[in-house]
Formats: C-alpha cells, sequence, structure tokens
C-alpha cells in the first residue's frame, strides 16, 4: 500500500476537501461592507506559502545552531593552534640562543688555535714579542657545551699539531739554552748570572700575571713548558749584551798575554790583568759591549783610560789611548767608536791594554775574544742596554792592575 492509498483509506483527502472549499469573506473598513471571495486554490496556495515559510525558518534556525557549534570548535581548534605556534616560537628561541652561544665558543676555540699559532710562529722566526702574544691566547676552561664540544673536535687535528710542535720548539729552546750557557759558562761567566732576571734595555714589559699561557689554571701543559723555556732562553739571550763579545780592534794580535810576565820596566814577575793589541797610533778603539761609560781620563799607569759598564757585574778597561771620544753616562752600543790608540802611561809604544773585569776582579780576555762570534749569533736582541756593576777606581802603583807593554 503507498502513502496516497493510505492517505484516501484514512479519509485524509476528504477531510482536506471539506477544509479548503470557496468561501465568502465580509469585510467592513468602516464604511462600507465589503465581500471577499477566497476560492479553494488562493486557500491552498497561502496555507503551502506558511508551511513553507514554517520549513524555512526552521531550516535557518536549526543551521544557525549548527554554524554556533561549528564556530566553537573553530575557536577552540585556532586556540589550540596559537599554543602550538606559542611552543614552538619559544624552541626555535632556545635553537637560535644554543647557536648563539655555540658560534661563540667556536670564535673563542678559533681564536685560541690562532694565538697560540702566532705565538709558536714568534718563538720561531725570532719576529714579534711572544710575552705579548702569550697574554693574548684566550685561557681553556674546559666549559664547553655539548654541541661545541662537537664543534671543537673538529679542530683536534690543528691542536694535536699544535702541541707536538710546541714539544719540538720547546726541546730546540732547551737545546740552544745549554749551547748558550755553555759559551758562557767557557768565559768563566756563570749562566746564573745573566739568567737572574732581565738585562735592562728598553721599556720593561713584564708578561702580564693573568696570561694564560702562563697561568696556574687550564693552561696547555706543552704551551707553558715552552713559555718558560723561551722565557729563561729568552732572558740569557738578552743579558749576553753585558758580555764582552766584540773586537776592541778591527785586527788582534796580542803582544803580551794575560797573567804572570816579566815587568818591561822593572823586570821580575809581575801580573798583567789584561791583554796588550799593538797597532799604528790612532788606530780606532770599539766597545766591545753595550754599556754605560763610566770612567775616563788619566789614571796612573793606564794612561787615558775609559772604563764602560756592561751591567751583571761585567766591565771592560781600555788604556794607554792617544784619544777618548766618549764622557761618562753615556750609552754606547757594541762596536761603536770610543776612542783612538797611543802610548800614554806606563807603556813603550802604540797598543791598546784591554781588560775584562767580573765583579771588579780581572779576568782573561782572550776566551771573550776567541768566542765572540758565537755569542753575536745567539743575540736576538741588538740594543738593550745592560747597566749596574762595580766602579772601581785604580790605585797607581797596584801592581796586579797596573799593565804594560813590550
Amino acid at each position: 500500500m503507498n502513502f496516497l492509498a493510505f492517505l484516501r483509506q484514512d479519509g485524509f483527502v476528504s477531510s482536506m476537501r471539506r477544509a479548503f472549499r470557496a468561501r465568502e469573506i465580509f469585510v467592513h473598513d468602516g464604511a462600507e461592507m465589503k465581500r471577499v471571495h477566497l476560492s479553494v486554490r488562493t486557500q491552498k496556495l497561502a496555507v503551502a506559502g506558511t508551511a513553507l515559510a514554517a520549513v524555512v525558518s526552521a531550516f535557518g534556525v536549526t543551521q544557525a545552531a549548527i554554524g554556533a557549534s561549528e564556530t566553537s570548535q573553530a575557536i577552540a581548534t585556532f586556540a589550540n593552534r596559537q599554543a602550538e605556534v606559542r611552543a614552538m616560537e619559544r624552541r626555535v628561541a632556545a635553537l637560535q640562543a644554543d647557536v648563539t652561544a655555540i658560534k661563540s665558543e667556536a670564535r673563542t676555540h678559533v681564536a685560541r688555535l690562532e694565538a697560540r699559532q702566532a705565538f709558536l710562529a714568534a718563538v720561531i722566526k725570532g719576529e714579534g714579542d711572544p710575552a705579548k702574544l702569550a697574554a693574548m691566547i684566550p685561557a681553556n676552561t674546559g666549559r664547553l657545551s655539548a654541541p661545541a664540544r662537537e664543534v671543537a673536535a673538529l679542530f683536534s687535528g690543528v691542536e694535536s699539531k699544535q702541541a707536538w710542535m710546541a714539544g719540538i720548539v720547546r726541546q730546540a729552546a732547551d737545546a740552544r739554552y745549554q749551547r748558550t750557557a755553555s759559551a758562557v759558562a767557557r768565559l768563566g761567566i756563570a749562566p746564573a748570572r745573566l739568567d737572574s732576571g732581565l738585562a735592562m734595555g728598553g721599556p720593561y714589559e713584564p708578561v702580564p700575571e693573568n696570561a694564560a699561557i702562563a697561568s696556574n689554571g687550564q693552561a696547555d701543559p706543552q704551551f707553558k713548558a715552552l713559555f718558560n723555556s723561551w722565557k729563561k732562553l729568552d732572558r740569557l739571550q738578552a743579558s749576553i749584551v753585558a758580555i764582552p763579545s766584540a773586537r776592541p780592534v778591527e785586527s788582534v794580535a796580542l803582544t803580551s798575554n794575560f797573567g804572570i810576565r816579566t815587568d818591561p820596566f822593572r823586570g821580575g814577575a809581575a801580573m798583567h790583568s789584561g791583554v796588550d793589541i799593538p797597532g799604528p797610533y790612532g788606530t780606532p778603539i770599539y766597545a766591545t759591549a753595550d754599556g754605560i761609560v763610566g770612567r775616563t781620563g788619566r789614571v796612573g799607569g793606564y794612561g787615558n783610560l775609559i772604563e764602560l759598564e756592561h751591567g751583571k757585574g761585567i766591565q771592560t778597561r781600555y788604556g794607554h789611548l792617544s784619544s777618548i771620544l766618549v764622557a761618562p753616562g753615556k750609552a754606547i752600543r757594541r762596536g761603536e767608536l770610543i776612542g783612538l790608540m797611543g802610548s800614554t802611561g806606563r807603556s813603550t809604544g802604540n797598543h791598546l791594554h784591554y781588560e775584562v773585569r767580573l765583579d771588579g776582579r780581572a779576568v782573561n780576555p782572550t776566551p771573550f775574544l776567541q768566542t765572540s762570534d758565537y755569542l753575536l749569533a745567539m743575540q736576538r736582541r741588538a740594543g738593550g742596554l745592560a747597566m749596574g756593576g762595580p766602579s772601581e777606581p785604580v790605585k797607581a802603583g797596584q801592581t796586579a792592575a797596573t799593565p804594560a807593554a813590550k
């Protein structure tokens, strides 16, 4: 049974027909009575329109309800997305901070490697100031973050090579110190005399106490050992300027050696406190080491005398001069002209009486003349002034200090 048959059986159709029949409606507008005819068709259309409006209204309400639900859900979804975005922004900010820290630590690590390389080059080539370069090496704190340690690991090969090179250079520095110290010892000068403190000359610039290379903190053992070896060698080499290591005349030939000899004036044994170097009258006389002019003038048997103070208790004397070309207190460089050869004082002919004294005691000058080339080669600093040492007046008639020439 279909729906229409059901409606017919139930009498629905007949009921609708009775409900929709032609009607006459009288309407009084206050002036007259009017009759309005409502046909069946008109009534059906009105009912259909009303039903349609109700259906449309119900649909609109339903859609509004659905729309409100969807809007609420969209708002909740948007809020969740915002929370996710903020969390992501925080993670990105944290990553950026990590990257910035890694870059900073990596730059410090690279700067440390570059500073160590510059220090190595300065020690090897003898150029620049290793002490200043050492002070510029950033300290190795050992506090790198895990990511930074991974970056630093990329430079481990460079670090290893630098440490290996530092060990090799340190061995070379120690060997050179031993050779230089042995040469100084052969002159009768204890290396400790020269190694005790810095020789004077030029501005004093001590290494800062917080220098990374020399600190007691996280300094690299190999570089710290190299720095200490270099300082020890540098002090010795800087002090060599105090050692008479140049020739007082261009051509050295001895007519009288140091020690006991027969006195040319009185006969018998007498102590000769220097060596006699002959030459033509007016032969140029040169300083054999950097120093300060001490006493000058006519002094007993020395005749015209120049004393140079070289520091570290070392002194040289130049006697029998025909002319003195320097004044007391003047700073003198090795090889600088100081006087002219003559035969003044207790002398039998033109010659230079040359002495070397340690702490006021005359020592044999011959070894100093023989080792001059090596000592000159060992010096890295030309021009540093070593100052100090005793100045003892020469007593007239003192046999041990009164020279003479044959």
